[in-house]
């Protein structure tokens, strides 16, 4: 998960000792004896092994992530000489004893992620790229309890407090060092577990191979790649991974490897511009890829259900997209998904995004892995207390689905897809304006609140349905030149603080009336006008939608196909209205003139 994801939801501080249950309190193996049974007695099975990429994603069954654990970001502390244990508490989370691993064994999981930050345990500043010993030995421990519960094991270099801006530096200089260091980090790893079989699968990266190779956590000056440039860097970095785990020998010439997609985005990896790296082992890569869409429902508080017509079709339309890259050979993981949670308790509609999507992966032969945080599994009692999730979770599992063939599989999950589509045509819901309509042009106001716990429909596709409970709307639809109104209710919704984002939407603008404009007539908050600080434009983002930005942050000019009313772009700007962020808003209604190209 990306740095500000994990910080924001890291799970509750861990419990006094003295509370701890017997889960707990495992004692730990003995590593050295375990690697070297490894090295005695796996290495014949691997290199008899003719298991390829696809064959081995569906062999790992259903997945978990230990999340929050390896990869929290304690750098200044564990290099000053820290104990590995307890960096391994610095999010949150308690110290992994091997009932831990075992309890997700026996709730349904075969297979378990573990993010780990590297960078945490070597003084890489001053050029030193060695890990320490004692990081290294006790993430192999957890490495081989879970191998001793025949699970398969994802072991990664995971966000690491933001060294990978590294790669977008102004100075070629740094540039270089990042590739120094990421060489030298996966030559350490590769020598340390090539004795270790095919069920230890590294991972080349997180979420940091896209955008991210722009941050600025530890180089200031990075920001230099353009899009097309981080997809070539992506690319770079990824053949890096490949060649040097290859290069070290033993089982690494033919471990699987996973392959970090752009951003893990499922439309971003399927552009064109990403490219899989080569490889000299034949059919022993796998695609990574993350799964939290829509974000407003799985990562946030503000939308409270999911299920429409809509949610329903974009799942399954980006699980299809994807699995072009099984139609090329590769298997694939979707190393992350989540309704995210801060407490046991599931959000509402959990148990249908994941039933749907697991049907997903099932027919697509994809392996999921759940990223959790000691929420839906509890990491002190070693079981998962929610009744509906124990049991989806555990019918998914490698020994659940051992009596079923291939066919009767896909079958059985196909007939699940289409069953959830059924249902979500047919579901209706409370306080839903305008059902939305491919063939009207429905004029809309998006909105989230500053703190991103109240929201209506943002983004360019219009969906009544996505939205927090309570908030009425009043909708219009737009059947050529005139004044309409519409507005947003939040007096049943909690309180709606100030704007973190607004826009008047007409979905099928640009469709139904290329080159229309729109001037805002009049905005109140709380039945009281509100002053314009600046003038309107109308522009779309992606060809179809009509906009016209309220409020938004995440811009600072006019984009390059803004237009206006009046022929004049002078002062246009996409924030014209300035409300203070703990203004608590009770109604927003906005008048505006529509007009159709001449």
């Amino acid at each position: 998960m990306k740095r500000g994801r994990l910080i924001s939801l890291a799970c509750a501080a861990v419990m006094a000792a003295s509370a701890l249950s017997a889960c707990s309190k495992g004692g730990s193996s003995d590593v050295s004896s375990a690697k070297a049974d490894a090295a005695s007695t796996e290495t014949a099975e691997a290199e008899d092994n003719p298991m390829t990429a696809q064959e081995t994603v569906k062999d790992m069954g259903n997945g978990i992530n230990l999340g929050n654990t390896f990869e929290a970001y304690n750098h200044g502390y564990y290099v000053a000489g820290g104990d590995p244990t307890t960096s391994e508490n610095t999010w949150g989370q308690p110290t992994t004893t091997k009932e831990m691993i075992e309890g997700m064994k026996a709730c349904g999981f075969d297979s378990i992620r573990i993010p780990v930050a590297w960078t945490n345990a070597m003084n890489f500043e001053t050029g030193d790229y060695t890990i320490d010993e004692a990081y290294l030995a006790r993430v192999e421990e957890v490495i081989n309890y879970a191998l001793d519960c025949d699970m398969y094991v994802v072991v990664n270099d995971h966000w690491d407090g933001g060294w990978w801006g590294m790669f977008g530096s102004a100075s070629e200089e740094t540039r270089a060092k990042a590739m120094e260091m990421y060489t030298s980090m996966w030559t350490q790893l590769s020598e340390r577990f090539k004795d270790y079989d095919y069920k230890l699968i590294f991972e080349a990266a997180n979420e940091e191979l896209g955008d991210r190779l722009n941050d600025k956590d530890i180089a200031e000056d990075s920001g230099s790649l353009s899009e097309d440039e981080c997809y070539a860097m992506a690319h770079d970095i990824n053949q890096k991974f490949v060649d040097t785990v290859r290069a070290t020998g033993g089982n690494n010439a033919e471990r699987f490897l996973l392959i970090a997609g752009y951003n893990t985005d499922i439309a971003k990896t399927c552009d064109t511009r990403y490219v899989m790296p080569t490889d000299t082992a034949k059919d022993k890569l796998i695609l990574s890829v993350h799964y939290y869409t829509p974000w407003d429902y799985c990562g946030e508080k503000a939308v409270n259900h999911w299920g429409s017509a809509k949610d329903v079709e974009e799942m399954n339309s980006l699980m299809t997209q994807l699995s072009m890259y099984c139609d090329k050979g590769y298997g694939v993981i979707i190393g992350e998904y989540a309704v995210l949670t801060d407490s046991s308790t599931p959000k509402a509609d959990t148990d249908k995004f994941y039933t749907n999507f697991l049907n997903n992966c099932d027919y697509y032969n994809f392996c999921p892995m759940l990223w959790d945080c000691n929420n839906l599994y509890d990491k002190y009692t070693c079981t998962m207390p929610d009744d509906t999730m124990r049991e989806l979770f555990a019918s998914r599992s490698r020994d659940k689905q051992a009596s079923l063939s291939d066919d009767e599989i896909q079958s059985k999950a196909l007939e699940g897809i289409e069953a959830m589509k059924k249902e979500a045509e047919e579901r209706t819901f409370e306080d839903m304006a305008i059902p939305a309509s491919d063939s009207d042009a429905i004029a809309w106001i998006m909105y989230n609140s500053t703190d991103f716990r109240i929201s209506y429909s943002v983004g360019d596709q219009y969906d009544p349905t996505n939205m927090s409970d309570g908030v009425v709307a009043e909708n219009v639809i737009v059947t050529g030149d005139g004044q309409y109104e519409v507005s947003l209710d939040f007096s049943k919704a909690g309180q709606a603080k100030g704007i973190g984002f607004a826009a008047l939407g007409i979905s099928n603008g640009e469709d139904l009336f290329p080159g229309c404009t729109i001037k805002i007539d009049e905005i109140t908050i709380n039945d009281e006008a509100v002053e314009l600080s600046a003038k309107e434009y109308t522009s779309s983002d992606d060809e179809h939608c009509t906009r016209v930005n309220i409020y938004n942050g995440y811009i600072n000019s006019a984009p390059d196909d803004a237009r206006s009313y009046d022929g004049s772009l002078d002062g246009a700007s996409p924030q014209i209205v300035n409300v203070d962020k703990n203004t608590l808003i009770r109604s927003m209604k906005i008048k505006f003139t529509f007009k159709t190209a001449e």
